[in-house]
């Protein structure tokens, strides 16, 4: 698995064998990518259940200011460290090492603003999708005009609503999809 586009092209990133942890694949951040366009510049992303980090890698490459990686998964957290080393350990990359919703509540405390929130809990644990979304729905973690970007299987879509986040769009590959909800 590589970097596609931005200052960081085709670096190769490490991943856990077995299914410990389901990358997103080069196809699938093409096209999100591809749908946020230069809107990723200077913004703040965060990934959440990053796995091998390679989603808030890319945003960082594409001009991402600030990228959250958020990993509880000590396997996942040694691959994201040995991944951001291999960026040169930007400073504008943080693993934050928490369960997601530790981590967002983490996020708030410090006052950060986000515009762009990626989830990509395991699929096999619908109800942590759920919870995580339900609690983004109740804040003000987001920035106004940003949007939570979510990953499922697509067979499994989450709800058109969440609270006042309604589903602006979903996009379709394969097996997987991303739903992208707005207020």
């Amino acid at each position: 698995m590589r970097i596609i586009a931005g200052v960081y092209r085709g670096r190769v990133l490490k991943t856990l064998r077995g299914q410990a942890v389901r990358p997103t694949g080069e196809r699938l951040r093409q096209s999100l990518f591809d749908v946020l366009g230069d809107s990723i510049q200077g913004a703040v992303f965060v990934d959440c259940y990053a796995g091998s980090g390679a989603v808030g890698l890319e945003a960082l490459s594409r001009g991402a200011g600030h990228v959250f990686l958020i990993e509880e998964d000590e396997a996942a957290q040694r691959l994201i460290e040995r991944n951001l080393a291999s960026f040169g350990s930007p400073a504008n990359a943080v693993l934050v090492r928490l369960s997601v919703r530790r981590g967002l509540r983490r996020l708030v405390e410090q006052r950060v603003r986000i515009r762009f929130c990626f989830l990509d809990p395991p699929y096999a644990v619908p109800h942590e999708r759920e919870q995580t979304l339900r609690w983004l729905s109740t804040g003000q973690l987001i920035e106004t005009g940003g949007q939570i970007i979510v990953q499922h299987d697509r067979k499994d879509s989450p709800g058109e609503s969440v609270g006042a986040w309604k589903r602006v769009r979903q996009l379709a590959q394969g097996s997987n999809a991303l739903s992208f909800y707005g207020r």
